[in-house]
């Protein structure tokens, strides 16, 4: 069987065939699941070569383990990366990316609207360990020039944040970033490949949850970090293997393995959806404003129309007006959710289920309300996560929900 050169190949095959082969021993299609916390060695030389690195092979599963390497090799080969670490969570891949490239005294830029737990990293976590953190607007490009310091070390941001949809471009900030010599980290997980390559847009380093689309079936924890081969290995050393002791378990890295396989076709199910959920949405008499970049009434459309190939991810946001049929907005996204029957109450995001969630109350309730409410995360805020069902019967759910409102 020849071998494929990656470099010339679609997309969609490279989801399929990259980081894996026929395993040699058997000819097992499907990666084997090396379900082994440690590995044995024919001779003390070959365990002190494999410990030295002077010898392919693996030690140990929390260094390594052949199912998860797979895993780092296919994720690397999708977002044009060098090598790739895995983690247990998201959260892993965010909290190795910090450990394993900041110390004490060091400055990060981050984005003011993030992920509920990547907000708490940043704002409570950091300044304990000596790390003093700016938040500002990424998309204002003349806010992230104004916040570099002499210490400044990364700019950290997500490709779409969770939950506004603000869309940041990506390569402008990396041209400011690229001047002050300071490396720029971009969070993937509510765009990703196929829809977008940050690290083409000239990101230093990209992380996913795993957890969500990658996977995209709702059963696994996990995290990835993409990035050139030197920046990788310290993660891994410093924070991912050691510090941090957050590997994933080789069955999880199976699991997003096998999803893998058909995340070209998920993704355009899903942001076909959403961009006719969101059209819908934007018409429904109860909605104030709907947050989704496909749509042209959204302010982030022309930049997301540059660094996204097509597709504007399947999640929305969308908040209701000030007062709905005498409720206040809170009132009434609560009977809104109450009153769905086929999307769930839930707050992950990226499976085959519709799955919807109040962020202000669920996902960014650990973050101050000012703190919140500054960035757009009102209490009429809704963060919807269109699944693969029928759309049209997804629209019928929400006409029957709004009516009891």
């Amino acid at each position: 069987m020849g071998k494929i050169d990656f470099s010339k190949v679609g997309f969609d095959t490279k989801a399929i065939h990259a980081g894996q082969a026929v395993d040699p021993s058997n000819g097992a299609l499907a990666t084997p699941i090396f379900q082994t916390s440690t590995f044995c060695f024919q001779t003390v030389e070959e365990g002190m070569a494999k410990f030295a690195k002077t010898m392919p092979g693996f030690v140990y599963s929390r260094s390594g383990n052949p199912t998860t390497r797979a895993l780092e090799l296919k994720l690397a080969a999708l977002e044009g990366g060098e090598d790739a670490v895995a983690t247990a969570s998201g959260m892993g891949a965010v909290g190795g990316v910090v450990v394993g490239l900041i110390k004490a005294g060091d400055h990060i830029i981050c984005d003011n609207t993030t992920y509920g737990g990547t907000s708490v990293v940043m704002r409570t976590n950091m300044p304990q360990f000596g790390v003093d953190v700016t938040f500002v607007d990424t998309s204002n490009l003349q806010e992230v020039e104004n916040a570099f310091k002499p210490n400044t070390k990364m700019v950290y941001f997500e490709s779409s944040s969770n939950p506004t949809m603000k869309v940041t471009d990506v390569k402008a900030v990396c041209d400011i970033a690229k001047k002050h010599g300071v490396k720029v980290v971009v969070d993937n997980t509510f765009s990703p490949p196929p829809i977008e390559f940050p690290l083409q847009l000239g990101a230093d380093i990209v992380l996913h949850s795993l957890t969500k689309y990658i996977n995209g079936h709702g059963d696994v924890l996990g995290g990835i970090v993409v990035g050139s081969k030197e920046d990788i290995a310290l993660i891994r050393g410093n924070a991912v293997t050691k510090l941090c002791g957050a590997p994933p378990s080789p069955f999880n890295s199976y699991l997003v393995l096998r999803g893998i396989k058909t995340l070209a076709l998920r993704v355009e199910r899903h942001c076909s959806n959403a961009l006719k959920m969101a059209q819908y949405l934007e018409k429904s008499p109860y909605v104030k404003k709907v947050y989704y970049p496909g749509l042209e009434s959204s302010e982030y459309h022309e930049v997301a129309k540059k660094q996204m190939h097509g597709m504007y991810t399947g999640i929305l946001s969308f908040e209701l007006k000030d007062e709905v049929k005498g409720h206040t907005a809170f009132e009434a996204c609560k009977k809104l959710l109450n009153s769905l029957t086929i999307a769930d109450i839930a707050v992950s995001l990226g499976d085959p289920d519709t799955l919807i969630e109040h962020p202000a109350s669920m996902t960014h309730a650990n973050v101050p309300q000012a703190e919140r409410e500054a960035a757009g995360i009102r209490d009429g805020l809704v963060r919807l996560s269109v699944g693969l069902e029928n759309v049209d019967d997804l629209i019928a759910d929400f006409e029957n929900a709004f009516s009891k409102l």
